[in-house]
């Protein structure tokens, strides 16, 4: 058996490039029966044995932190390395409460140090996202990170941490012949900046192996995952086209002489962006390490890529970018429609009504020229909102990404984004947007970044190139919008 090749992401991590994926520790589990910790890292043990030593898991998957750090405790020939998630409920992220999360991974791992720790964020109108990898990067240095990464993060996020100064390695996206949007964006800036993407979902639940090849779409589906990747399928045009892939799969496995799922993973790894695949382990199961490897004993050719793209012809591109899935329609999750997970979400501003305007409301972000020049972020009158020349502006005072106007683009589009919301309104609403740039160079790059959210709403648009905007501010934006009513 050829043993699976590692990739050196830093100084400080080295990973396998087939990394094992504990996300079904919480399906195992979700019964109440909990995996005995002894009797679940003797199964992770096998699988270092078998020459695969990176585990994948987060603070929400069950007991799965507990097995690994049961594992670590062991000696072995080969130390596992560890990569597991934090995913925290959007709010104020403080020193405390980062630090308090960290620790909360390293007490459960038993460990002084996480290898690779990934960010999960719902949403991206809360700015307290990039104050929390601020404070992991000071952890970083501290020595209790090895090296911090992503997970679910769009192109234009992950630049736009990358142009605050946050030192990502990785970003953990979907990425299958079925889901093949981070081909684009993510795989574009991952050849600028080297951030590597790690793949999941690289099977689409089981979808893309030998298991559902000419079979009839199923009426009925009770796996969550598979529910998932069910929803997936639907968008991507369908059982037919799906199937014709499966078909151009089945043909280019026969002639290498491996399995459906070997040339499904295959491609994905084969993407210069993508450091490593995460392939689920259900344990106390049958491992696949034997099949597995076999990634390692061929490769794609001409007539297979060709082959596959012209399978690709027969669905469609998934809409957006990743992590789009969990932020906004179509909600492509196992549960669907997350538009009321969404709206139970803190406001990232303070709202209030206008005392000398009766029926008026008004936003508040923070900023503390607020009070000083006495304005407001947003004000809503009647159906009409009206938001103020917004600034890349973190905290009070902070310029965020004064580097990159595009950067500073998504920062100040979030911000408009949280203040409609706020006001029970949001950016398809948005009429009128009126851009303030520094320097010309930058209008691309700005344009591009505005259309990312307006390229369908398309509002009515002024762009100004003025000589100067004050601080480290590159791009300023106001914004009009006028609320749609019910009837």
């Amino acid at each position: 058996m050829s043993s699976p090749k590692q990739l050196s992401l830093s100084d400080r991590l080295t990973i396998d490039r087939i990394l094992v994926g504990l996300w079904q520790v919480a399906d195992i589990e979700k019964d109440g029966e909990i995996i005995d910790p002894k009797i679940g890292a003797d199964n992770l043990a096998a699988y270092v044995n078998a020459g695969f030593g990176t585990f994948d898991m987060a603070d929400h998957y069950g007991s799965a932190e507990l097995i690994a750090g049961e594992l670590l405790q062991r000696s072995l020939d080969r130390r596992a390395v560890v990569c597991t998630k934090w995913c925290p409920a959007p709010g104020p992220m403080t020193a405390e409460i980062v630090r308090a999360g960290v620790q909360e991974r390293l007490d459960r791992l038993g460990a002084e140090r996480v290898d690779l720790l990934q960010f999960h964020w719902w949403s991206f109108e809360h700015p307290a996202w990039l104050d929390a990898l601020h404070e992991m990067t000071k952890l970083r240095e501290q020595g209790l990170i090895g090296e911090i990464g992503v997970t679910n993060f769009d192109a234009a996020h992950l630049q736009l941490a990358l142009s605050d100064g946050i030192p990502l390695v990785t970003n953990q996206v979907p990425f299958s012949l079925i889901d093949r949007r981070a081909a684009g964006p993510l795989s574009e800036l991952s050849a600028q900046t080297g951030v590597k993407l790690l793949a999941y979902g690289t099977l689409a639940g089981g979808f893309l192996s030998e298991r559902w090849l000419g079979k009839a779409e199923p009426d009925s589906i009770a796996d969550w995952s598979k529910m998932k990747y069910k929803r997936f399928i639907d968008t991507a045009g369908g059982w037919d086209g799906y199937q014709q892939v499966l078909n151009a799969v089945q043909m280019i496995a026969q002639k290498h002489g491996v399995s459906m799922a070997n040339v499904a993973t295959r491609w994905v790894m084969e993407h210069p962006a993508v450091a490593g695949v995460i392939i689920g382990a259900r344990l106390g199961e049958a491992q696949h390490s034997a099949d597995n490897a076999k990634l390692f004993d061929f490769a794609l050719d001409e007539e297979d890529q060709a082959r596959l793209a012209e399978a690709f012809q027969a669905t469609d591109q998934l809409p957006g970018d990743c992590g789009d899935e969990y932020r906004k329609p179509p909600f492509l999750t196992a549960s669907g429609d997350l538009s009321h997970h969404l709206s139970e979400m803190p406001l990232a501003v303070e709202v209030e009504p206008v005392p000398h305007r009766p029926g008026a409301m008004r936003v508040l972000s923070g900023s503390k020229w607020e009070d000083i020049a006495g304005y407001c972020r947003a004000q809503k009158i009647g159906d009409r909102i009206v938001v103020s020349g917004t600034t890349a502006t973190a905290g009070s005072d902070r310029a965020v990404a004064p580097t990159d106007a595009a950067a500073q683009t998504t920062f100040i589009l979030d911000k408009i984004s949280a203040a409609l919301t706020a006001l029970g309104s949001s950016m398809s609403d948005v009429v009128r947007t009126r851009i303030y740039l520094s320097d010309a160079e930058d209008v691309l790059a700005v344009s591009k970044a505005h259309g990312r959210i307006f390229a369908d709403i398309k509002p009515a648009n002024t762009l100004f190139e003025i000589s100067t905007l004050i601080g480290d501010y590159r791009v300023e934006i106001e914004a009009e919008a006028i609320t749609q009513s019910d009837a």
